[in-house]
């Protein structure tokens, strides 16, 4: 007895024996009785498809709709060239982050704002062990695998962004980076937020300060001195070499005496950078407990960002906040718009000011 025929669902065209695979635009052409390049026309939502007749288009509608055709997204991104994929890329070992590393933020700003603008994210893992952060000529070449890349990190081989930024791949740092020409980036406005903190401390009654650095030349690094600087010139405080303590080993030189020293000489108020290892204001830190000094009856201190997360529980630091987060955000807004060929720019974050435990007013003599 031969068996009855399955009936076909009301609207849609029976499906070929056998068949595994979804619909293609060649057989939705061959129903609707047009080209090929006219359903990819309409069913791409293309400008040029505005030139085909209503009748046509929705021909095409019907045809797609009873052979049940949904677009390959894969396929979509391919013709337009495209991912929908950012990439992120640290010249630090960052990857998988713990959340109390000091670049967890950053991440969790390009996360929420990568998610609302239907971008997913591609993290690039090498630093750490001379992969992909290893120098050379294609150092950065994987990053290409999306739209567009993020990079975050103090020391940024220049050599090899620059080839990236010639080529016309999208790229954009999370920080000043305006030496190498043509590189976008986002940054905290470290100048001002620098400023403020000496503002601050002059008005408190402090009239000797002495600004604690490591000895490289990071942007942020560079920002922050000029804030300081800036600061100090603009209270009428003396701004000379003196007023900057620059090492290369905060541990070994910042030892009590030299901290007993500047005070002897009149120095009331001591103001370190934020870095990647935090090692100014460790060092500060374990120089004014090993002294014997009590903070801040005989002497202020300030940190020019963050502490390092291992000391967030500790004594909190007058200071800024980095608003790392929202510097996240602007980069994933401002690499979003590279990648679709627009011309855009993001102002510089400001970064609020942390009144802390630390400073106070000088001390009055004994």
């Amino acid at each position: 007895m031969e068996e009855p025929r399955k009936r076909a669902r009301p609207g849609r065209a029976p499906a070929p024996p056998g068949r595994t695979s979804r619909p293609r635009q060649a057989e939705v052409a061959r129903l609707a009785g047009v080209s090929q390049a006219t359903v990819s026309l309409v069913l791409g939502a293309k400008k040029q498809g505005s030139a085909i007749s209503a009748e046509t288009r929705q021909k095409v509608l019907d045809a797609a709709r009873s052979l049940g055709y949904v677009p390959d997204p894969a396929a979509r991104r391919l013709a337009a060239a495209r991912n929908d994929l950012l990439g992120v890329f640290s010249f630090t070992a960052t990857f998988p982050t713990d959340v109390q590393h000091s670049y967890y933020p950053f991440l969790v700003g390009v996360e929420q704002e990568a998610a609302a603008r239907g971008y997913d994210l591609v993290l690039f893992t090498g630093s750490s062990s001379g992969g992909a952060g290893a120098s050379g000529p294609d150092a950065l070449s994987r990053v290409r695998l999306a739209d567009g890349c993020l990079f975050l990190g103090r020391h940024a081989p220049t050599e090899e962004l620059r080839r990236l930024v010639e080529d016309g791949f999208p790229v954009v740092h999370i920080g000043r980076r305006d030496e190498l020409e043509g590189l976008a980036w986002v940054g905290a406005d470290y100048v001002s937020a620098s400023h403020e903190v000496v503002d601050r401390l002059a008005a408190l009654g402090h009239r000797r300060i002495v600004l604690v650095r490591e000895d490289d030349e990071a942007p942020a690094s560079t920002d922050r001195e000029h804030g300081f600087l800036k600061g100090l010139e603009q209270a009428g405080l003396p701004a000379g070499p003196e007023a900057v303590f620059r090492t290369a080993d905060p541990a070994r030189t910042l030892t009590p005496q030299r901290l007993r020293r500047w005070l002897d000489e009149g120095v009331t108020a001591f103001v370190a950078e934020e870095t990647d290892t935090g090692n100014a204001w460790r060092a500060l830190r374990a120089a004014t407990a090993e002294a014997g000094l009590d903070c801040p009856r005989d002497l202020s201190l300030a940190l020019l960002g963050s502490p390092p997360p291992d000391l967030d529980g500790e004594t909190v630091p007058a200071g800024f906040d980095i608003p790392r987060p929202q510097l996240g955000a602007a980069a994933v807004r401002l690499l979003a718009a590279l990648v679709a060929g627009e011309e855009a720019a993001e102002p510089l974050v400001a970064c609020p000011y942390r009144p802390g435990v630390t400073a106070g007013p000088p001390p009055t003599g004994p």
